[in-house]
């Protein structure tokens, strides 16, 4: 920082300039960490919205009943979509990773008010780092399940592992990694036998599944429609288009919600209270997860998913047709996990790289990752002729790891 500041044309050069460096996020160049809807209407509603928002604090609903308000409806909109209970609850937080949080964190609760000292997390292999991430910070323990040779958590494998200090079984709709669908109702009915939680993580899929569910496709049992499902989390912010920030946690019985809450008044400034980790929280990306599901409703979003799956299928049908490649699994939506026993894809993903693609890498099985988005409709060609190219024509793969994150 210098001592008199400078011209805020200067400021804006600065970061244009920037952020000419990296992925342009509206380029459909992109498989992941963005999901561009490709709809002019869609930016400018999140415009005009966080422009209203920008400065918004969502930490204190006394103060701000409406951003409350908006904040209610949309668990109550996201609770509709995977059928909640009438009576259950949930909260807003600003992504996965918070939801899962949130998740684990109730779970412990319980667990701990039935004497459990360090309750454990049954999580598929395939599950999000999150839930690890909430074993180091809650004092909790994972216990990693294998997965079956459909690269699902394997149910027989999870059975053997539960015990007396379980606190919740954890299931994916779908996989980030392979985009495939864990056994939901067969993992719920081994949490309900134990008593004991059993997690969905949609937070890819909870704005997929259920219009897939509209337009006919075949989608297996797995929200709360499925009985022992007790929490599911769901990114807003992913197939939901909205901006960064948004995701949602429900829980099915609302007296789990309430081990959400942190409350403290032993202070000078009175009663403080948080029902996620954040205190302060941007109102922002809560108007705008509002004004997408008001705006698009069911069928909008509907709509959307039938267009995007035209454009997975057709990516799909040609990487399939190219020598070599083989999809993982069986995906049900628009995550595509690409393997070879005859070609090295990480130097496909080099040359792929060279060209602007961002294509991301897989640990096991060894290969490439691909999350569409409804903007690569407009680049299926190119992404499908360079890739063939990259297969005829790669050299050496520069070892570039694999890396979420």
């Amino acid at each position: 920082m210098n001592g008199t500041g400078i011209p805020a044309s200067v400021v804006l050069a600065e970061l244009d300039q920037r952020r000419a460096t990296e992925p342009d996020v509206h380029g459909a160049r992109l498989f992941g960490l963005v999901y561009p809807s490709g709809r002019d209407d869609l930016e400018e509603l999140f415009l005009q919205v966080q422009r209203r928002y920008l400065f918004h604090n969502a930490l204190n609903p006394f103060k701000f009943p409406e951003i409350a308000a908006l904040e209610a409806e949309v668990v109550q909109m996201t609770g509709e979509l995977l059928h909640l209970p009438e009576l259950g609850g949930g909260t807003m937080t600003s992504g996965g990773t918070e939801s899962i949080l949130m998740s684990m964190l109730v779970n412990r609760e319980r667990a701990r008010a039935r004497g459990v000292e360090r309750p454990q997390i049954l999580v598929p292999y395939s599950a999000h780092p999150a839930y690890s991430k909430a074993a180091h910070y809650f004092g909790m323990e994972v216990v990693p399940v294998p997965l079956d040779d459909q690269w699902r958590v394997d149910v027989h494998a999870a059975a053997a592992l539960i015990g007396p200090s379980t606190a919740v079984l954890v299931a994916s709709a779908f996989s980030y990694p392979h985009g495939v669908m864990d056994p939901v109702a067969d993992v719920a009915a081994l949490a309900a036998e134990h008593g004991v939680g059993c997690h969905i993580d949609a937070c890819v899929g909870g704005f997929v599944l259920p219009f897939l569910e509209r337009l006919g496709r075949q989608v297996p049992p797995w929200d709360f429609r499925v009985d022992g499902v007790t929490e599911i989390s769901a990114d807003v912010h992913k197939f939901g288009y909205v901006p960064k920030g948004a995701s949602v946690i429900l829980h099915r019985d609302p007296d789990w919600s309430s081990h959400q809450v942190f409350l403290f008044d032993q202070w000078p400034a009175g009663l403080y209270g948080s029902p996620a980790i954040m205190g302060a929280r941007p109102a922002a990306p809560i108007a705008t997860a509002w004004a997408a599901m008001r705006y698009l409703g069911v069928d909008g979003y509907t709509e959307i998913m039938r267009d995007l799956m035209a454009t997975v299928e057709k990516i799909r049908a040609g990487l399939e047709a190219m020598p070599g490649i083989e999809i993982v699994g069986a995906p049900i939506g628009p995550v595509l996990a690409l393997h070879s026993s005859t070609l090295d894809l990480y130097a496909v993903g080099d040359v792929m790289d060279a060209r602007g693609w961002n294509l991301n890498r897989n640990v096991e099985p060894r290969g490439l990752h691909m999350m569409l988005s409804p903007a690569h409709a407009n680049v299926a060609d190119e992404l499908l002729a360079d890739f063939a190219d990259a297969v005829a024509n790669h050299g050496e793969s520069k070892g570039v790891e694999a890396r979420y994150s």
